[in-house]
């Protein structure tokens, strides 16, 4: 009986992989015929996706960082030329990690009708929680871009603002920084230290402020592309957030059921041991017992005829 108890409770190791639901059961030996091995391929493919976004997103922040600190104008048109390459091949994995998402939706309804993956049993919520999960994931990377986007924009401004108090001697208005921003011609505001200085001394001031200024037009521009996908996903996460918090709460609560039952078997287990321990002493000190009456009665040591 202990080694049937044993066996029927003994969680094979690794079960909870991929997401491991604990009422896949016996389905887990059939992921293949399931959908889920090629699932998990799919979902494997796109977390690479996601990890390039994550190199993406540093190098751009390694260059604004750099950009800083250029003060001459082909300089910063290298920048920007490189800027506007990773940004363009964020646009390019952003649309396709969306596209794909979407499509792991319509084969995660599709999947219900082989048997045993119907609506709310253990495939059917397993895929469910990880489409949900990629999608939150890609919410979370378009927010942190859309972070980037802001900063280029705060930081462009502070820069302005450095190169007109460099040139004028002077810090200007709110009003001349922010015409200065949305035009980018920086001739008129540098009028009178043209004529002080010598249009030639302020010419690379004028070229770098210039250039700095399409940078951040175009880049900002690509950046704020990438706000409709932020939109379209946080409409999907939004609405579905709720199912995924129901779904890790039974999860967790299945988890914590089992684990119980694990417990008290377990106690039940020694408890029998016990038992069948204490069985024993009374089975010999009955014997011993049985044995003493019959010597008494028998009384061997007693010769016959005496």
């Amino acid at each position: 009986m202990n080694d049937l108890l044993t066996e029927s409770f003994d969680i094979p190791r690794g079960q909870g992989h991929r997401g491991g639901d604990v009422e896949l059961g016996e389905y887990a030996r059939n992921s293949g015929e399931l959908g889920l091995d090629s699932f998990f391929k799919k979902v494997q493919e796109l977390d690479k996706q996601y990890a390039k976004l994550d190199k993406l997103l540093k190098k751009l922040q390694d260059v604004h960082e750099e950009s800083k600190a250029v003060t001459k104008a082909p300089a910063m048109k290298g920048i920007k030329q490189r800027m506007e390459t990773d940004v363009d091949e964020v646009k390019k994995t952003a649309h396709y990690l969306k596209t794909r998402i979407e499509e792991l939706d319509k084969e995660n309804l599709a999947n219900r009708q082989k048997p045993g993956c119907g609506k709310g049993s253990g495939v059917d919520r397993s895929r469910t929680a990880t489409t949900i999960s990629l999608k939150k994931k890609l919410k979370d990377k378009m927010a942190e871009f859309q972070t980037l986007r802001e900063a280029i924009h705060q930081e462009y401004r502070e820069v302005v603002e450095r190169r007109v108090f460099t040139v004028t001697g002077t810090r200007a208005d709110e009003e001349t920084i922010d015409r200065l921003i949305e035009t980018g011609d920086s001739e008129q505001i540098f009028q009178k230290a043209i004529q002080e200085q010598g249009r030639g001394q302020i010419m690379d001031t004028l070229a770098e402020i210039q250039e700095r200024h399409e940078a951040v037009r175009d880049v900002e521009r690509k950046l704020l592309d990438l706000q409709q996908i932020f939109l379209d996903i946080a409409v999907l996460v939004d609405a579905q957030g709720d199912m995924l918090d129901n779904i890790e709460t039974q999860v967790s609560s299945a988890v914590d059921h089992v684990q119980q039952g694990n417990n008290a078997l377990q106690k039940a287990k020694n408890l029998q041991r016990n038992s069948r321990k204490w069985m024993c002493i009374a089975i010999i000190i009955l014997l011993i017992v049985v044995i003493i009456i019959v010597v008494a009665v028998i009384k061997p040591w007693v010769k016959k005829g005496a």
